[in-house]
């Protein structure tokens, strides 16, 4: 699926975020979603995707912010930073009325079916659970900013089942509309 593959990037930041690498975390993150541009635009021959901009824009945004100003972030605030750009970056799509998943799901369908109100409902409703996801990551980032002595593993628990969830709505939500 290849809307997982534009999650790499914040992969990436995760497994370098928790051994305390918070720059290269960023620029790992940074360096991913590029990779990722370049590979769909030069090999794939694919149009840019609004995730996978935004993605390559936040974690470099935020790789020079932290190399010009020598930002020092504690995991929890760096990564409600990047959680917080993400669902904005969600949002956005949302707002200007391309939801992200649109994009990806134009890939495996007939472009007869793009156009039909059933095809963008879906995919507005699939952006919308990730957004509520996201959502939930914000929360749980806020709070371990917040009040330092929540365990992280409460922070990691609510990740997981929020990113476990919206995948296998999209999952579910994918398979009804194509039967």
């Amino acid at each position: 699926m290849n809307l997982l593959a534009s999650f790499a990037p914040f992969f990436a930041f995760a497994i370098l975020i928790h051994l305390d690498h918070v720059a290269a975390a960023l620029w790992a993150g940074a360096a991913v979603a590029a990779a990722l541009l370049l590979r769909d635009r030069l090999v794939r021959h694919r149009s840019f995707k609004i995730l996978e901009v935004g993605t390559l824009v936040l974690f470099a945004g935020l790789a020079v912010y932290t190399r010009v100003t020598g930002q020092s972030w504690t995991i929890p605030a760096v990564r409600l930073v990047v959680d917080a750009g993400l669902l904005l970056i969600v949002l956005a799509s949302l707002a200007i009325g391309q939801p992200f998943t649109l994009q990806y799901a134009r890939e495996t369908t007939p472009p007869e079916v793009w156009g039909t109100a059933p095809f963008r409902q879906v995919n507005r409703t699939i952006t919308l659970v990730w957004a509520a996801a996201f959502a939930v990551l914000v929360l749980a980032d806020a709070a371990m900013v917040s009040v330092p002595e929540i365990p992280r593993r409460i922070d990691i628990l609510a990740t997981v089942l929020a990113l476990v969830g919206a995948y296998k709505f999209t999952v579910r939500a994918t398979a009804q509309a194509t039967q």
